[in-house]
């Protein structure tokens, strides 16, 4: 029980990086390149993928998230916000923690 609540924090603490580190991101739509839903959708699609399907469809999911991180460089269309240097240490750290946290057997040695 312990490992799951270690795991289940581990896992918070990724998506908490994850909000602070992606909410200074802006994708934006073109009017005469591909819009913003596409490869947001192809990425989303070949992460789920690479998550939940691995076995039956990995190397698809590979595909589509390539595909999807080809079309944002396309694009352009991508704008990073400043962040102040405290809040990308807050988060890259949470981030970090969470993924070994939730990767390890609750045992974090620096």
């Amino acid at each position: 029980m312990d490992r799951f609540l270690i795991q289940f924090l581990g896992l918070i603490l990724v998506f908490t990086g994850i909000y602070f580190l992606g909410r200074n991101i802006v994708l934006f739509s073109s009017f005469y390149g591909f819009p913003a839903m596409s490869f947001i959708l192809f990425i989303m699609a070949g992460i789920l993928l690479l998550i939940f399907a691995r076995r039956q469809t990995g190397n698809f999911g590979w595909a589509l998230l390539t595909i999807g991180i080809i079309l944002v460089f396309l694009n352009g269309r991508a704008v990073l916000q400043p962040i102040s240097l405290i809040n990308f240490v807050v988060a890259f750290t949470a981030f970090a923690v969470g993924f070994k946290l939730f990767n390890s057997r609750g045992i974090i040695r620096f």
